[in-house]
């Protein structure tokens, strides 16, 4: 954790310009995984140097990956002589504590190598996220468990997987990331059924079906996996990030700018812009880009009947669990009253305590519900000092503190630093007042 680990927000200040989202973080964890399914070079471009991915970029660095960095978020990657007993050492227990997303490392390993190990990982505190649906899927395939309670660490071990049909038991993105890269080499077919479907996850099978593996019903929540004996090299470049691009709009809204979002591959964000929408948002679609006018006032669409307005998160083709706490924040100030249901993760409501200090009209209902009424801009939120619980509602607490009178300090800013890159300097270009303590 830096010394820099708060920023000051002086709020109030229209932004005016343009906006291009970064690489998406949620994909780069899975991609950076798939490099040790091959001993052939995988080129990667659009890849966000953030906390988060260049943690587990100095993993694989460790595992005996060879990383050349070819320009800003382009690099080659080649696993030809992985150091598997690097797993045991001190420091790769440490990183990979940090980083939830090196479990993905596992399912690559065992069936490349026949063999992975990792500690219990770490990352955000959104409430208890299982790691059971890796496990299992990974057991059906045939890789055996060894948990070691002293050391607090897993280990897992397999001749050769076996391709077989697996349900998954929740709809996990990682789960079935690990799954899937656990299966394209194993023997004969697998199907993945109540698998994850989000655009990373077809990011990764489409990638992978470049390195010649064979994996048909991409998109769909059912996947069926010809295994094959090996996979080779690749280029691959990740779509940009959905959930900053939704942060994004959410800010235009709250601080009356005029943004331009640029190249958001539009087809790749579902139903993002019509949530937006539902919060009474213009958002104008042009070629690739989202141009978002300033808007002095923005309306909640009640339900048909007139009822309020629930928005809830779902697994995709659904809305993602990641702009919950964006939708929330941009709510408070809209003309309107909105009902936020947050299913997937039980503690990620908590942050709303400090947008009530800032004047915000927010009842919390339980840790999975909480009721806005918007301020229609009668009155400004007010800073105040806080601390980012999560990287989400880091990045709503930082939008609250732009649209804010006078100053706010966010303190815990590594948990923004760990999904967003640059966030304050790319905003202090449009014209924000954020200032890295």
């Amino acid at each position: 954790m830096s010394n820099q680990d708060a920023f000051e927000v002086i709020g109030g200040h229209k932004l005016k310009g343009e906006l291009i989202p970064q690489g998406a973080k949620n994909e780069a964890l899975q991609i950076l995984c798939a490099t040790l399914l091959t001993s052939d070079p995988v080129h990667l471009t659009n890849v966000p140097e953030i906390l988060d991915v260049n943690k587990l970029i100095e993993l694989l660095r460790g595992l005996g990956v060879k990383i050349t960095k070819n320009a800003p978020g382009d690099f080659t990657f080649q696993a030809d002589q992985v150091d598997l007993d690097y797993f045991k050492s001190p420091e790769f227990q440490k990183n990979a504590k940090g980083i939830r997303g090196s479990v993905m490392l596992i399912g690559p390993l065992l069936t490349r190598l026949g063999r992975a190990y990792l500690p219990k990982p770490g990352g955000d505190k959104i409430g208890r996220r299982r790691l059971d649906t890796h496990f299992h899927g990974l057991k059906m395939l045939g890789g055996e468990f060894v948990y070691d309670d002293n050391e607090g660490t897993f280990s897992i071990q397999s001749e050769k997987l076996k391709g077989t049909y697996v349900l998954m038991d929740e709809i996990s993105v990682t789960g079935t990331a690990n799954v899937v890269m656990a299966a394209s080499m194993a023997s004969g077919e697998t199907q993945i059924y109540n698998a994850a479907c989000e655009p990373y996850l077809q990011q990764l099978c489409k990638m992978l079906n470049r390195m010649g593996a064979k994996i048909t019903g991409v998109g769909s929540n059912l996947l069926t996996i010809q295994g094959v004996n090996s996979l080779g090299g690749t280029e691959h470049r990740m779509l940009p990030d959905m959930i900053e691009i939704g942060s994004f709009i959410g800010l235009a809204a709250m601080t009356q700018s005029d943004i331009r979002i640029k190249d958001v591959q539009v087809k790749e964000l579902g139903i993002i812009p019509s949530v937006f929408r539902k919060l009474g948002i213009q958002l104008n679609i042009e070629g690739d880009d989202i141009h978002i006018p300033e808007q002095p006032q923005y309306e909640i669409q009640p339900f048909i009947d007139g009822s309020i307005l629930t928005i809830y998160d779902s697994p995709w083709p659904g809305f993602t669990p990641d702009l919950m706490s964006i939708v929330l924040v941009t709510a408070s100030q809209a003309k309107g009253s909105l009902l936020i249901h947050q299913k997937m993760f039980e503690s990620r409501l908590f942050f709303v305590d400090k947008l009530i200090d800032m004047g915000a009209q927010i009842i919390l209902c339980d840790p999975h519900r909480a009721t806005v009424i918007g301020l229609e801009r009668k009155s400004q939120l007010r800073g105040i000092q806080m601390s980012s619980p999560d990287i989400r509602a880091g990045v709503a607490l930082l939008i609250a503190a732009m649209s804010a009178s006078g100053k706010s300090i966010i303190n815990n800013i590594h948990q923004i630093d760990r999904g967003y890159q640059n966030i304050d300097g790319r905003l202090n270009a449009i014209g924000a007042q954020i200032t890295r303590l």
